[in-house]
């Protein structure tokens, strides 16, 4: 039997109450609440820091809809408790809370949304309760513990999501590895884990961390042993009109240019001046498991048609960048000569 959280079954004891009005004690600004005592100790005390785990839900009566889980989906919470920086309706609540303790605290999205309904989304309606589920993992009397305990949560997440990370790679890794055997196709691994099929080498040397590269590309992604036929982007597209290549920064200089997805600095340092390729790039060195919005989901293969255009030095760069400068602000005081003159007052006689 898979043991469940604690924090999960205070949300199903809650939401099993949700319509049960006396079960829920009335705070201030419309806020109601129900506590759950499994702690010990003293309560909290005016500025300790709370380590929480915080669930939130939209509830209609008769369903339940996640909406975030801070367990998952972001940094630890710890909290200062006092009057200032704690809303005073939730100060008023949390304050009598013990290490171990639970709370939901619900609130009609009529009253959640009493001074900006425009801003409801079109999914919560009127009359029904958006949820929040706390916890109180660990109460933290002084600023350093806080910092520290902080710090030790983030440690651990980083170790967690890089386990992720690499177990995500394994799996990219197969998709790929199938796709490219299954069609046929020759690609190159490059050192961090793009797939790089040459089309045509190009001439001179490789791409290397001394150059801006001039870019045309065509972006895919790959999903269920296939390329998708649309292009997420492109900027060859003959229908939105005259495109110029992308300019793709290689240095670390940031100044020359904005740096692109691990994928592509990875697969172009296999390439030179004029290569033609298609780079088949795993999720983690894309947009990873936040996504890039869009068609390109959480933890998506993309995969790209490259063309080298060009290749420039940093001098070039930094000297097309000067010119520039100084055409612009040639333009500018053109302009503001201009506009001296038609101000410039009639002389009478």
């Amino acid at each position: 039997m898979k043991k469940v959280s604690s924090l999960l079954l205070l949300a199903i004891v809650f939401f099993s109450a949700c319509n049960t009005p006396a079960s829920f004690k009335k705070g201030k600004d419309n806020l109601e609440y129900k506590i759950i005592a499994d702690g010990s100790g003293p309560k909290i005390q005016y500025g300790n820091y709370m380590q929480l785990a915080i669930t939130t839900y939209y509830n209609t009566g008769k369903k339940d809809s996640l909406l975030n889980d801070t367990r998952t989906s972001g940094r630890p919470i710890i909290e200062l408790l006092d009057s200032i920086s704690t809303p005073q309706a939730y100060f008023e609540i949390l304050k009598q809370l013990r290490k171990g303790d639970s709370v939901a605290i619900r609130v009609l999205s009529d009253s959640a949304f009493k001074s900006m309904p425009d801003q409801m989304p079109p999914f919560i309606k009127k009359g029904h309760y958006l949820v929040t589920a706390i916890k109180v993992i660990n109460i933290l009397t002084t600023k350093g513990q806080a910092d520290s305990t902080r710090n030790a949560a983030m440690v651990l997440m980083q170790q967690k999501d890089s386990i992720s990370a690499i177990a995500q790679m394994v799996k990219d890794d197969k998709i790929l590895t199938d796709y490219l055997i299954k069609h046929n196709i020759k690609a190159e691994k490059s050192p961090k884990g793009t797939y790089v099929e040459i089309i045509d080498p190009g001439t001179g040397n490789n791409i290397d961390t001394s150059v801006i590269a001039k870019i045309n590309y065509t972006g895919r992604t790959l999903s269920n042993g296939a390329i998708d036929s649309i292009p997420f982007d492109s900027n060859t597209d003959p229908s939105k009109g005259p495109r110029e290549p992308l300019t793709v920064n290689m240095t670390s200089d940031p100044s020359l240019g904005r740096g692109v997805i691990k994928g592509w600095t990875d697969g172009l340092k296999l390439l030179k001046k004029g290569a033609k390729a298609k780079f088949y790039i795993p999720s983690s060195l894309a947009y990873g498991p936040q996504g890039g919005g869009g068609p390109i989901g959480p933890n998506a293969i993309l995969m790209f048609d490259i063309d080298v255009v060009d290749l420039l030095s940093k001098e070039k760069v930094l000297a097309d960048m000067k010119m520039q400068s100084e055409k612009m602000e040639a333009m500018r005081k053109h302009y503001m000569d201009s506009v001296a003159k038609t101000q410039k007052p009639a002389v009478t006689k």
